[in-house]
């Protein structure tokens, strides 16, 4: 009699709780249910019009093949000048590489360098595909907690406190997913500082969310500290300024031994990015983000919302989001109560699950992304939807007792 076996390393992975959720909302809408999803990580804007037009003139033009594994030689210059222009640096064709997304291209920059015994910073609240990936590649995941008080931010002696002889990597998100914190020129400045201190220490930038802020300066490390710049890879992608999440085109740079490595991985594995995809990135990148600013006020305006949403209901709080689309909400004052059945609500996965079934409204538990006692809300969904969702959260909330 046959008996799966799987290896062991899947023990050490989990889903994706935002996939999740996505699931469990698929699965109640296909019962019949009118299930509003504001637990995933997606604009709800179609990809600008142009860009659509690159992807379909590189089908009619026949660009249907193959392409080098690390991206288009085209492509990679409009990633170069993507960096010169926005972030002022430099960098080579033999320095960029473009993936199925970032989230590959950070996956694969983990599972080329992370070997067993060896640690990988993480500033919770985090990504919740980091520390997967970290125990994927057989590294071990050193979560740093950071605090509400200091803006959801990383600080330097916390940075330093964390560091040891085994810590391979460091990684920053700014802005942040979940909590929208924006790490500031002199933020990041502190934290090089430790870093330039360590030199055994990798850093990734995950800058996915470089384009959506509100009002904030954007600052990324190599920009912030060249110093760094030999140890540093600098990850992003369309997905969110863009909304081609679907495209899956992310591009990294950063020194060329680890690019070659990366590219290593990828012609194993994937190979090139989907050849339609590059082509409509080129067009993305060259023409830039000038549509953007009337994203930005639609999302400001939904934040807003959102935010006066919260505010109304007792024992839920939080604070004004600098960047991303997400509102990270303390909900520790809802915990103990119980629902009209019953049923404790003793934890923010109990709370996720009671507005799931309750209100049909999707969210993500905060101990998801490694911080107990919130509730992630994403905000990029269609402005009727979001009063609906609203208001089902707030009739739900208050017959808790």
């Amino acid at each position: 009699m046959f008996t799966p076996v799987l290896a062991q390393r899947m023990g050490r992975v989990r889903p994706s709780p935002t996939a999740e959720i996505s699931d469990k909302v698929r699965a109640l809408t296909q019962q019949g249910h009118l299930v509003i999803n504001l637990g995933e990580g997606e604009l709800d804007f179609a990809t600008p019009a142009h860009i659509c037009a690159a992807g379909i003139a590189a089908i009619e033009a026949g660009h249907t093949k193959y392409t080098a594994v690390a991206g288009t030689a085209r492509l990679k210059q409009a990633i170069i000048d993507k960096f010169q222009r926005e972030n002022s640096l430099s960098f080579t064709p033999q320095q960029v590489i473009a993936g199925c997304g970032a989230k590959q291209l950070i996956f694969n920059a983990l599972l080329a360098t992370v070997q067993a015994g060896d640690e990988v910073i993480i500033a919770a609240p985090y990504w919740v595909s980091y520390p997967d990936m970290v125990a994927l590649a057989e590294g071990t995941p050193r979560i740093v907690e950071c605090h509400e008080r200091d803006g959801w931010k990383l600080r330097p002696e916390a940075l330093e406190a964390a560091i040891t002889p085994n810590t391979r990597w460091v990684l920053l998100n700014s802005p942040n997913n979940p909590t929208g914190a924006v790490y500031s020129d002199s933020e990041l400045r502190a934290l090089a500082e430790v870093l330039l201190r360590h030199e055994h220490v990798l850093v990734l930038a995950d800058d996915i969310y470089e384009h959506t802020r509100f009002g904030q300066a954007f600052h990324t490390p190599g920009q912030v500290e060249p110093r760094l710049l030999p140890r540093l890879l600098t990850v992003n992608g369309l997905s969110k300024a863009f909304s081609m999440t679907g495209w899956r085109i992310g591009y990294a740079a950063g020194p060329q031994w680890l690019i070659d490595a990366l590219q290593v991985l990828q012609s194993q594995s994937t190979s090139n990015p989907s050849s339609i995809s590059q082509a409509a990135a080129v067009v993305a990148l060259d023409e830039g983000t000038g549509f953007i600013e009337q994203w930005i006020s639609t999302l400001a305006a939904r934040r807003d919302r959102v935010l006066s949403s919260v505010r109304r209901i007792a024992g839920l709080a939080c604070a004004n989001p600098e960047g991303a689309f997400y509102l990270f909400v303390n909900c520790t004052g809802l915990l103990g109560k119980r629902t009209p059945d019953g049923a404790l609500i003793d934890s923010d996965l109990a709370l996720a699950g009671y507005l799931l079934e309750a209100a049909k409204v999707g969210t993500v538990h905060g101990s998801a992304f490694g911080t107990p006692g919130y509730l992630r809300i994403a905000y990029a969904v269609d402005d009727a939807l979001l009063d609906q969702a609203c208001s089902r959260i707030e009739e739900a909330c208050a017959r808790l007792r």
